[in-house]
């Protein structure tokens, strides 16, 4: 009976066998009809209707005298602009890409703010523009902010009287049996009225004295009716009249670096820089491999010491203005893992040297980088050293240590 039973059984596993193989062939047939059947349609789909490419709006400028900001020119995105202190916009300060290929809006432009354009002053008062606004210098007889209140004044102690130059015979005329008198723009009654004199205004003393915005960015030059800024050696005045540029003489050849070592523009001037790798110290060498870096020699295996001293040492230049805004960023330190070697997985950033060490601090600005901040800020002239080093680390154990050698020429001037 046993012997039944097993034949039974095999039999029975056999006929399950034969059914799961034909319910498996019908099922891929199956799936090959539907397979077939979705290509056919993706294809007549794709033929019909071609997928149009993601739309894009032509790149949009940065007005003259104002900012962008916005850098992607995808349907949809917002472009944005805005104009520098003493400019106004004219046009859309948002522009949107539309679907079509086309901005909304008009083209930004950035027009210069002319508050005396209007002629403001009454009474024979000079308009001077400010950052935003004007300001009516009034003759010695009349006052307020458009001169429009007469008073009687004492002759203004801002006059220049002892130079031909700046005095000249005022423009009168006869209108009702009385003689009216008034001065150019730039100069103010003194005297009476029957021998009366137009004497120059020396704007940069009022401005001075009355605690108005700067007229210049350096300094102001009384003229005649008028004024003018000039800018210290090394600087070149800006087409504003007002705002100065460093010459940048190491890119015009103006230096007089040797071909030993290379010229680093600053403010108002230039450095020549030789940098120089330390001496061999005990199993410690280095050799340069550019201007700008020196490498370790490879160490004793045994050498603890030149193991610890750093790897690479780079040296960088940098030139700030004087009296600087902090917190300022100035320097970027980060680790790149050589192709197929594992990266460091800890890094230590710290200050290691320097004259001024107490004015900066580093910190760490993401996994991989580490960023100098200025903290206080540096009156010029002066030149000022800082040392950052980085240490790597791979699981807890010191890999390897890297020194930037960082030189800052602080210009005498704040621009």
């Amino acid at each position: 009976q046993s012997c039944l039973s097993r034949q039974q059984l095999l039999a029975a596993i056999r006929q399950m066998q034969q059914l799961l193989k034909g319910q498996e062939t019908r099922f891929s047939e199956g799936l090959r009809a539907v397979r077939s059947r979705l290509s056919t349609i993706h294809a007549s789909l794709a033929k019909a209707a071609p997928e149009p490419p993601a739309a894009a709006c032509p790149a949009l400028q940065t007005p003259a005298d104002g900012r962008k900001f916005g850098t992607k020119y995808l349907v949809d995105h917002e472009v944005h602009f805005a104009c520098d202190p003493g400019f106004q916009l004219l046009g859309s300060s948002t522009r949107i890409c539309q679907a079509n290929g086309s901005w909304t809006g008009q083209e930004a432009r950035c027009a210069e703010i002319r508050e005396c354009s209007s002629s403001p002053c009454q009474n024979g008062g000079t308009c001077l523009e400010g950052l935003n606004h004007f300001k009516c210098l009034c003759p010695p007889q009349w006052t307020g902010t458009t001169c429009q209140y007469q008073a009687q004044t004492a002759p203004p102690t801002w006059s220049v009287t002892d130079d031909p130059a700046f005095s000249r015979q005022p423009r009168c005329a006869q209108i009702a049996q009385t003689q009216q008198c008034s001065c150019d723009p730039g100069f103010h009654m003194s005297g009476t009225a029957s021998n009366g004199i137009c004497q120059d205004l020396n704007e940069c003393e009022v401005y001075r004295q009355q605690g108005g915005p700067r007229l210049c960015a350096h300094a102001c030059v009384n003229i005649p009716g008028s004024f003018r800024c000039s800018c210290p050696a090394g600087y070149v005045l800006l087409g504003d009249g007002k705002s100065c540029e460093d010459i940048d003489e190491c890119s015009l050849s103006q230096d007089n670096c040797t071909s030993g070592s290379t010229c680093i523009n600053t403010g108002g001037g230039f450095q020549c820089v030789t940098p120089q790798c330390p001496p061999a110290a005990g199993n410690v060498s280095y050799v340069k491999t550019s201007p700008f870096q020196c490498e370790r020699n490879p160490c004793p295996m045994e050498s603890r010491s030149c193991h610890q001293a750093p790897k690479t040492i780079s040296f960088h230049y940098l030139a700030l203005p004087s009296k600087l805004q902090t917190p300022a960023p100035l320097f970027r330190m980060a680790t790149a893992a050589a192709p197929g070697r594992p990266g460091p997985d800890s890094l230590r950033f710290g200050i290691a040297g320097g004259n001024e060490r107490g004015h900066f601090v580093v910190q760490r600005s993401d996994r991989h980088t580490g960023e100098l901040l200025l903290l206080q800020s540096l009156r010029g002239p002066r030149t000022v050293h800082v040392d950052v080093d980085m240490a790597e680390y791979l699981d807890r154990a010191f890999q390897a240590k890297h020194l930037s050698k960082i030189t800052l020429f602080v210009s005498a001037y704040e621009f």
